[in-house]
């Protein structure tokens, strides 16, 4: 199978990209290396995925680009049978300060991805989505069919990403799928997350940093776990033109889950409070009976399972990994 994975060397897009390759198929990664955090975790990706390839049937090649150069995005679309469209400028916080370049790339990168693929043999086209396009809970867990009132230009874009999806299925016949992630998280994990965060402040005695009064809660997804989603759905099309949660089902206060981190590594560290951040959610926590029918899906980690899978993973590659943590 010839896979596209668009921010294939992104967190999210980087572990699809070894996935595909390890099971032996063709990968072409498609990176702007958008310096959005230290660009030195994206370059470590990719030796892996290259060391990957080596040794099994597959094959890994990157082509460093842009979704919003349509030429490009077009030739490389034209060789694919699947799709597996992760490039997205991220950042909640970062799209209320620029929702110009936000919507560019999710927006209209996104729609470079569609035309190329209603005019080519493509097969499937799966889009990463984001819980961000619920905003305010009316209720919870979130399903799918929960009202979407996005509070960031960020979930706006992937919102949009999702309509568009919808109408290229309904018009074209294109087959489309949009997975909606809750807060992933795992090795090689971008730098500004909580977790990443706490526990690089713990393993260097400095106290874990809450914003607000720690009562918000999120729903962890293990990154694992969002690889099998994607995988499952390269293989079948029994989701076409759908939306679906991908989350763990459970979710966690921050201050507890900076007491998870603190009290593994550093029990002796008192937390800190400083002024909330605009734009983020108050709460997230996934339904995914809809991903649990369709493709099987079901989540393999509670949150203390993987963050402690986390912890140890970050200790084992603390000497490439934290410099880079820490100069973000």
């Amino acid at each position: 199978m010839d896979v596209l994975v668009t921010g294939g060397a992104g967190f999210i897009g980087g572990h699809l990209a070894e996935r595909f390759v390890r099971d032996g198929h063709d990968v072409v990664a498609l990176d702007n290396f958008e310096p959005f955090y230290d660009v030195g975790i994206k370059e470590h990706t990719v030796e892996v995925c290259r060391s990957v390839a080596a040794e099994s049937d597959g094959s890994y090649t990157l082509v460093k680009g842009d979704v919003r150069d349509a030429a490009l995005v077009d030739r490389l679309v034209g060789a694919a049978s699947i799709v597996v469209h992760q490039a997205a400028q991220a950042g909640v916080r970062a799209s209320v300060d620029e929702p110009r370049k936000v919507t560019e790339i999710n927006v209209d990168g996104t729609v470079n991805v569609l035309e190329s693929a209603v005019e080519s043999d493509t097969d499937r086209v799966i889009i990463a989505s984001s819980s961000s396009v619920y905003g305010k809970p009316q209720y919870l867990p979130y399903d799918e069919d929960h009202p979407t009132e996005p509070v960031s230009p960020y979930g706006v874009t992937k919102l949009t990403q999702e309509h568009m999806a919808r109408v290229y299925h309904e018009l074209h016949g294109l087959s489309t799928v949009c997975l909606r992630y809750f807060t992933v998280y795992g090795p090689r994990m971008r730098p500004n997350m909580a977790i990443s965060n706490f526990v690089s402040r713990c393993l260097n005695d400095e106290p874990p940093v809450i914003y607000g009064d720690g009562t918000q809660t999120r729903d962890f997804t293990y990154i694992e776990d969002v690889v099998d989603a994607n995988v499952a759905l390269a293989e079948s099309d029994v989701a076409a033109g759908e939306v679906m949660n991908i989350g763990s089902t459970d979710n966690i206060e921050i201050k507890r889950l900076a007491k998870v981190v603190r009290d593994q590594l550093a029990p002796e560290l008192e937390l800190v409070y400083e002024a909330a951040r605009e734009a983020d959610a108050q709460h997230t926590h996934a339904g995914v009976e809809k991903a649990g029918e369709l493709i099987g899906y079901e989540p393999t980690r509670s949150i203390e399972e993987g963050v402690s899978e986390f912890i140890e993973w970050y200790q084992e590659n603390r000497e490439w990994y934290e410099p880079l943590v820490r100069s973000s």
